[in-house]
């Protein structure tokens, strides 16, 4: 199964609040490159398919990290199956339409050559984890706990004024562990290319 499979199983088992389908419609539509996007232009999934890849990798990350027994017993953080799929599947549908095909030099071996990339092209510019959550949010509602966990899954790595980051991971513990999540399919699962 590919990603993209496995990403459809996921969402189609277990998002089932109203405007799910219709999310989905337009994450499978023509208007949307989520399937095909790139998840950055130079790091992680910097390659065709990678957002994709990059959002499975911290769903199983996310599910990783709840199951743990420190995890459930002491922090006491239980959530639901469509809780942890929209969190994690959805995080960084900010990145929709926001890369195209380019090209940078490299030197290789002393050799100067031309190599296919990616570069930035955002039309939306309305931030990173906000702008998923408002798009998100134009097809379905989002629970408190998730709409804090995506708007702040990138922890103390974004631009965030680092107090809200701290009242975040305090008030709403799935927003540390999304981002726990998010920076071990990064760092861990993902490369620069593949």
């Amino acid at each position: 199964m590919d990603y993209k499979e496995e990403f459809l199983e996921l969402y189609r088992t277990y998002v089932k609040r109203d405007g799910a389908d219709k999310l989905l419609e337009y994450l499978l539509s023509p208007q949307s490159d989520f399937f095909t996007a790139p998840a950055s232009t130079r790091f992680h999934g910097s390659y065709a398919g990678g957002l994709v890849e990059h959002s499975v990798n911290v769903y199983h990350c996310l599910k990783d990290y709840l199951s743990r027994e420190r995890v459930r017993s002491v922090y006491r953080m239980e959530y639901t199956e469509e809780t942890v799929a929209v969190a994690a599947l959805l995080h960084d549908v900010c990145k929709i339409n926001c890369y195209r095909p380019g090209t940078r030099n490299v030197k290789e071996d002393g050799v100067w050559r031309t190599v296919d990339t990616f570069e930035y092209d955002d039309r939306m510019p309305y931030g990173h984890g906000e702008k998923s959550v408002y798009i998100i949010s134009g097809f379905m509602r989002l629970s408190r706990e998730e709409a804090f966990a995506i708007r702040y899954h990138m922890g103390f790595s974004g631009t965030e004024d680092i107090r809200n980051v701290g009242a975040s991971f305090e008030q709403f513990p799935l927003s540390f562990a999304l981002c726990t999540a998010d920076m071990e399919a990064t760092y861990f699962l993902e490369g620069k290319e593949k």
